[in-house]
Formats: C-alpha cells, sequence, structure tokens
C-alpha cells in the first residue's frame, strides 16, 4: 500500500542537469505508528527547501520502497540533510519503522523525458 495516494501518476520532470538525487531506498517493520504523519511532515517541509526540486516514490508489493528527492545544488541537499526534524525523523526511522535502508547520493549529468500526448480518439498521428 503506497503512502502517497495523492502523488500524481508521473514522474518529476527531466531538469537541466547539473543537479543532485537522494536514492533512499527501505524495508520497513511491521509497526508503522506514527509513521504516515511524519512522512506527510517531511514531504511539507522539504518543499521549504530552496532548491528543492520534487521527489518520486514507489512501493515493490513485497516491502521494497524507494524515494527519490531532487535538489539543484549540494547546499539544498545539505540544508535537507540538516534540517532538525528532518534529523529527528531519521532517528526515529532508524529505532522503529526499518528494517533497512540504503542512502544514495549522486549528482546528475544528463537527464530528460517523454510524455505520450493525448491524442482524441479517432485522430491519426503522423
Amino acid at each position: 500500500m503506497s503512502d502517497h495516494p495523492q502523488a500524481p501518476v508521473a514522474p518529476v520532470e527531466a531538469f537541466e542537469p547539473p543537479y543532485y538525487v537522494a536514492v533512499f531506498s527501505t524495508v520497513r517493520t511491521e509497526d508503522q505508528s506514527g509513521y504516515r504523519e511524519t512522512n506527510a511532515r517531511m514531504e511539507d517541509l522539504v518543499k521549504d527547501i530552496p532548491g528543492y526540486l520534487g521527489m518520486d516514490h514507489a512501493q515493490t508489493p513485497g516491502g521494497l520502497g524507494i524515494t527519490v528527492g531532487y535538489f539543484r545544488d549540494v547546499d539544498a541537499l545539505t540544508e535537507w540533510r540538516t534540517h532538525a526534524e528532518h534529523r529527528a525523523a531519521q532517528q526515529r526511522g532508524r529505532a522503529e519503522w526499518y528494517h533497512s535502508y540504503t542512502l544514495h547520493v549522486a549528482r546528475v549529468e544528463r537527464s530528460h523525458g517523454f510524455t505520450r500526448d493525448q491524442v482524441p480518439p479517432g485522430t491519426t498521428v503522423r
């Protein structure tokens, strides 16, 4: 079950490189008391970080969760990493919500996207 029921079914757009991504992959514990509320709060907080570009989420039926955060520069990523409420949520995650996790941070050198145009029924695309 996704913790992001209002998330659009579309990836975050491609941005002009360079920018940075933080890829957070998790396997959660059974007891998720307070997780949804904290997660929603973190999503609200990160939007106030100058240089925050967006976030993608995915969850497999087997329990692997992946969140990718996009940031314009290292300063934005550092501000998020060191934010006091985010640090407290990280500590609670290690203590209660995550069986395991990995975090990968990378600089994006290339980026592009594709969106299929919506074509009205009966229209031929050439």
